[in-house]
């Protein structure tokens, strides 16, 4: 693969990756249109706990709504974080382990179609693939290193 092509592709990868973060934030918050709106997952904040609570489902509700407002806050910093391109290896890391726990507990709790119907899997691949890219160009990574 020539560089030129990595170095686009590495951008466009955390772009995809740090949008989808961000989109599914603002389904959560109403931003893509009420319930039952077409292309709309959730709508509202409360649907998007039940559908968080249904998917940890073994533990108590209280809980479940701790965990949907840090996957929320974990989104939202890895989303901007992903775009922004700063500390990206780490961040795309972590990115995987969420998106990989999020796919798990889906197949586990609703089966094996819907984590492969949002392309949650894709996600999960694509981030530990750009953890291990060399170098990520158009980023605050790379204007920090070569300010060094």
């Amino acid at each position: 693969m020539d560089l030129k092509a990595l170095q686009l592709s590495q951008l466009f990868l955390r772009f995809a990756l740090g949008v989808s973060f961000l989109s599914a934030v603002a389904d959560r918050f109403g931003f893509w249109g009420q319930p039952g709106t077409a292309g709309v997952s959730w709508g509202n904040w409360q649907n998007f706990v039940n559908y968080s609570n249904s998917l940890n489902s073994f533990v108590p509700e209280k809980i479940g709504g701790l965990l949907a407002i840090v996957a929320t806050v974990l989104e939202i910093a890895l989303g901007i974080l992903l775009i922004l391109g700063f500390k990206t290896k780490q961040v795309a890391i972590i990115s995987g382990i969420l998106l990989f726990s999020f796919a798990f507990m889906m197949t586990l709790n609703i089966g094996i179609k819907a984590p492969f119907d949002y392309s949650v899997w894709t996600g999960v691949g694509a981030s530990f693939l750009l953890s291990t890219l060399p170098f990520y160009n158009y980023s605050l990574d790379y204007l920090i290193a070569k300010k060094d």
